[in-house]
């Protein structure tokens, strides 16, 4: 399926009270001659909200560690971001890299991106930047509205296929010691994945990575129980340079069968890289076919893409725990599914249309009803390139009719976009009812949001239990939440 993004870039405001006079000089001793350019450009505009892309390229010295700072002066504020840590205080907003961007060389770049809040009068670009606390004095380029500009599509953001939350690549990633290479060129250990996973012990508290150059690697990956502890990385820090693809369905291969990648091993991590599965359900018939199936505890995915049609991500087994953070993931009909334990923060959940008064359904749980957790959806973003008002919050999956099943969904703190039902986005399933089902809502904004009978909202003091670090402790108390 060809990925496509459409963003509604602004006319630019090439003032210098627009803030154009960006360069940095980086504070540190080893600055001798540094500097940067910071690109700021507002790629979409709501009603009350907006969305911003911001690279800062490095001009001067290698750095190691960057926080980037700027003042809003018309109350915009920050709500959620990807691929830095962004914080706020009053107008004054510092961003901060992560881990996998934090080393700029010479010429690299950073990029990130967030959503805001803004007063739908005015959304100046900030008039000046400072990395590691000194003041930018170069050229950039920024990308705003003026004063007259109209939003593409008022009341909502823009409803395009993303490439999801992607971070620019600094320098060229050289893999660790004793990683295994996989490249599609023959420049590696290996040229498959699967080659790769092979190569692992079997048994084994030592942390194995698998380290992928880029490419498109056709053939499914599947990582046997006895194979824990292993590192999947793309090599780019891109994640849609790094593909792996298979196009199988579950109508002939049956759910795991289908998955173009399966992981029944525990402590498995997931880096910078896209899982899809290309079943093309127009040509061939109408099937589940799933790029993800998970199922071992304590998994993680950082900047990952997830695409499919239906049922894109299984977790698989209830009381085993997946974390995604920074990702993207795509499909139609019950594409983030199960009776495990599955945290999105910070995530984009794409439903494609099916061009249909009916495009589908975002979750399908099936938590027992003796587990506390199911799905959480937090401070991520939920939008289509579907028609307003066609797509399901979910709807309760209770697998061959176990009536033992009690589906768990919260989502909260996230961005709704015009897609979403707002009369009633939750639905029944094969004859059990959503309403005996728990699902809830909490903090949600955007078009796609509201508060009325059919949308259960969670309150404060029982939200305060369903946070992304309580439904992923578990009795060992593991923390992965990096937001």
């Amino acid at each position: 399926m060809a990925l496509r993004r459409a963003t509604a870039v602004f006319a630019a405001s090439t003032t210098a009270a627009a803030g154009l006079a960006w360069g940095i000089a980086y504070a540190g001793p080893a600055s001798a001659a540094a500097g940067c350019r910071v690109d700021y450009k507002v790629t979409n505009q709501w009603q009350g909200g907006f969305g911003a892309d911001v690279t800062v390229t490095n001009l001067g010295d290698p750095v190691n560690g960057w926080t980037l700072t700027w003042t809003y002066t018309a109350g915009q504020s920050v709500t959620q971001a990807w691929n830095a840590a962004v914080t706020q205080s009053g107008a004054a907003v510092t961003a901060r890299n992560v881990d996998y961007n934090a080393n700029l060389a010479t010429g690299g770049t950073a990029g990130f991106g967030f959503n805001g809040a803004w007063n739908n009068a005015t959304n100046p670009v900030p008039a000046s930047f400072a990395l590691n606390g000194v003041t930018c004095t170069g050229t950039p380029t920024t990308a705003s509205p003026t004063a007259s500009a109209t939003p593409s599509n008022p009341g909502s953001p823009s409803p395009s296929r993303s490439t999801g939350p992607t971070p620019s690549a600094s320098s060229s990633p050289q893999p660790p010691a004793g990683a295994i290479v996989v490249a599609a060129d023959g420049s590696g250990a290996v040229t498959t994945v699967q080659a790769a996973v092979d190569r692992v012990p079997a048994n084994t508290s030592t942390t194995a990575t698998i380290w992928i150059k880029k490419g498109t690697y056709t053939g499914r990956v599947v990582v046997p129980s006895n194979k824990p502890n292993i590192v999947f990385t793309g090599a780019t820090g891109t994640a849609s340079d790094v593909v792996i693809t298979a196009s199988r369905p579950q109508s002939t291969d049956g759910d795991m069968g289908s998955a173009t990648v399966v992981l029944n091993a525990r402590a498995i991590e997931m880096r910078n890289l896209t899982v899809r599965n290309d079943y093309n359900e127009a040509a061939n018939g109408a099937s589940q076919a799933l790029a993800l199936y998970a199922n071992g505890d304590r998994q993680i995915f950082r900047n990952v893409r997830i695409i499919g049609d239906q049922d894109t991500f299984l977790t698989k087994t209830a009381g085993l725990r997946q974390y995604f953070y920074q990702s993207y993931i795509e499909g139609d009909v019950d594409f983030i599914y199960g009776p495990g334990t599955a945290v999105f923060d910070n995530c984009e959940i794409f439903s494609s249309t099916r061009n249909s008064s009916n495009n589908g359904y975002v979750t399908a749980s099936a938590t027992p009803g003796s587990r506390t957790y199911g799905i959480l959806i937090v401070n991520s973003r939920l939008t289509s390139d579907g028609a307003a008002g066609t797509v399901y919050l979910g709807r309760p999956w209770h697998p061959g009719g176990d009536t033992s099943a009690n589906p768990q969904v919260l989502i909260r703190d996230s961005t709704l976009g015009a897609h979403v039902r707002t009369a009633q986005p939750w639905t029944d399933m094969s004859g059990f009812s959503w309403k005996d089902a728990r699902l809830a809502e909490y903090r949600n904004t955007g078009p796609g949001a509201g508060v009325n009978s059919n949308r259960p909202q969670m309150s404060d003091a029982t939200a305060a239990n369903y946070t992304a670090q309580k439904y992923l402790a578990g009795s060992d108390g593991w923390n992965p939440v990096l937001g």
